[in-house]
């Protein structure tokens, strides 16, 4: 029993970290947004940041070619 309430106490610690670090984040985006940056736009340059190089240049290598054939049409 003595390990299971320290599992539970572990993970509530967790938590409440968890909860101040999205508070954290959360203070970062409005400090960007006061200083005039997209956030929608930073939270894709963060999610790209967090790729594979090679799977970032695939997706964008797609993107490009599929707003290149958008534009090549005529509707």
């Amino acid at each position: 029993m003595e390990m299971l309430q320290q599992i539970i106490e572990r993970i509530e610690g967790l938590l409440v970290e968890k909860d101040r670090t999205q508070e954290l984040i959360r203070e970062a985006f409005a400090e960007a947004k006061t200083a005039g940056f997209d956030t929608k736009v930073l939270r894709k340059v963060i999610a790209l940041r967090a790729m594979d190089p090679d799977e970032r240049a695939e997706q964008e290598a797609i993107i490009a070619m599929y707003l290149a054939a958008l534009e090549g049409e005529d509707d």
